[in-house]
């Protein structure tokens, strides 16, 4: 492969469904998921590395929202470790179909990274609220807590998902009696209302609130709107995941 031109091209070619990813993905963390695979493909890191790279960014962040005291300066700097770590997450996986060297240890790093991710970010948040935010009271402690459930049920909700009805289709394959494979219709088309309302349960979008650690009674007001907006998200994901997984049951 040439120079970085090329290599943007070909990564372009190499990227995954945007079906049910939001605007911010698709616009902001792919593209800039892209250019920093371009980087790495050109100085010979590894899609692994590169996952390292991005929790190293964003376990940096998380760290200083726990042990600074909130002030602008910090507000700043952690969104732009959050945003660049997240936007690392997206090139591991791009650099991995662009080289063939993915594998299921690399996949497997990228969900234990982000598994860590998802609990420690609310942890930290817990930390600050506790150690340095003037809070009107004591129950503002639990919503960390609750926002982290969302968030891990969340997770490991969909992975299961994914794998169960992965495991599912393959045991369906399997049984199906022999015939003519009927051809592929065409694709359906990304719905762009889907991919705005997603918006509100995308981590970039979330890392955004970070921005207001400058103003404390800002940030817990806006940490609680996504709060409640992400347990909504949930409870939808969950229904709708569930009916998936029960329409596939064998008979």
């Amino acid at each position: 492969m040439g120079n970085t031109g090329t290599v943007l091209r070909e990564l372009r070619g190499a990227q995954k469904s945007t079906k049910g990813v939001s605007l911010y993905s698709r616009y902001v963390n792919r593209p800039a998921g892209r250019f920093l695979a371009a980087g790495a493909y050109r100085v010979g890191v590894t899609p692994n590395h590169v996952t390292l790279i991005s929790a190293l960014f964003t376990y940096g962040a998380l760290a200083a929202v726990a042990l600074v005291e909130p002030s602008w300066t910090l507000a700043l700097a952690v969104y732009a470790a959050l945003a660049l770590g997240f936007a690392f997450d997206s090139a591991d996986g791009q650099l991995a179909r662009l080289t063939g060297r993915g594998g299921p240890d690399g996949e497997w790093l990228d969900h234990v990274v982000d598994c860590g991710k998802l609990l420690l970010v609310h942890t930290a948040v817990l930390i600050s609220f506790f150690r340095f935010g003037e809070l009107p009271s004591q129950g503002w402690l639990l919503l960390p807590l609750g926002f982290q459930l969302a968030a891990a049920v969340t997770f490991c909700a969909g992975l299961l998902r994914e794998q169960l009805g992965k495991a599912a289709a393959t045991a369906q394959a399997a049984t199906a009696p022999a015939g003519p494979t009927a051809p592929a219709g065409p694709a359906a088309p990304v719905s762009r209302v889907r991919a705005i309302a997603l918006l509100p349960a995308d981590y970039g979008v979330f890392c955004l609130v970070f921005l207001l650690l400058g103003a404390p009674g800002a940030f817990r007001a806006g940490y609680a709107v996504l709060a409640v907006v992400h347990t909504l998200f949930l409870a939808a994901f969950l229904t709708k995941w569930f009916r998936e997984l029960r329409a596939l049951r064998p008979g």
